[in-house]
């Protein structure tokens, strides 16, 4: 665990990233089915909470999945928090030229944000928390979402995960390395591979569902699954 990424270093990573992740459509080409998993994200959130007031958006990156419900559910209020300064201002200009809702920029670390609670009808958190380290950091980032989420809110990620079994981790790694090939050949598998094993903490699938169950959450839903990712949300 020591070898992992700094905060640092994510931080600077994702400064040098922002145009390449400010398209709905190839923003997270790294990521399978990822415009599939902003459709369904996007679509369960808004019918789930169909009158919902305010959102919440945790490393939102360029602002893609927010900019996606925000076709559902027009002018919402919006929070946004992120790492990077230049990551949240991309997301800003973009959210602000088709929504009239208020909007809060923070930037900083997830883990150390203050949220409130409750304050949101609607938490997204997309590729954000595999940068978690301990099973005490999910928990506590579990719970804090929870707390920050209205009576009947709900949450929606979507994220790279681990698997707990040896040989279908293998598995599932082998059939990602060939999407990777397909998409931009060997080399760019290997720096995938290379910064996802610098800087990322997956989880099992499993782990987070039964974690979110014992933090509080009522209802769990499973949207799509495939190879290392998977979109997935929980009611409140």
């Amino acid at each position: 665990m020591n070898t992992k990424s700094t905060v640092d270093e994510i931080r600077q990573r994702f400064d040098n990233e922002v145009d390449r992740f400010s398209n709905l459509q190839t923003g997270q080409s790294a990521t399978v089915d990822a415009p599939l998993a902003l459709d369904l994200i996007a679509e369960a959130a808004a019918a789930t909470n169909p009158h919902a007031k305010r959102l919440l958006d945790i490393g939102c990156g360029a602002g893609n999945y927010t900019l996606k419900l925000l076709q559902r559910l027009p002018n919402l209020d919006v929070t946004l928090i992120d790492l990077s300064q230049p990551m949240l201002d991309k997301a800003q200009e973009r959210i602000q030229a088709v929504s009239k809702g208020n909007l809060r920029c923070i930037q900083g670390d997830m883990r150390e944000v203050e949220l409130g609670e409750p304050a949101f009808d609607i938490i997204l958190a997309s590729a954000t928390l595999h940068h978690l380290r301990t099973e005490d950091q999910w928990q506590n980032m579990f719970a804090k979402l929870h707390r920050a989420l209205v009576p009947s809110g709900s949450l929606w990620i979507f994220d790279l995960v681990d698997y707990e079994l040896p040989h279908i981790r293998e598995m599932m790694k082998r059939r990602y390395a060939a999407y990777l090939d397909e998409l931009k050949g060997s080399a760019y598998r290997q720096e995938v591979f290379d910064y996802v094993e610098k800087e990322d903490t997956p989880q099992p699938l499993v782990f987070q569902l039964e974690l979110l169950r014992a933090v509080g959450f009522r209802t769990l839903e499973v949207l799509h699954l495939n190879s290392c990712f998977a979109a997935f949300g929980a009611g409140k």
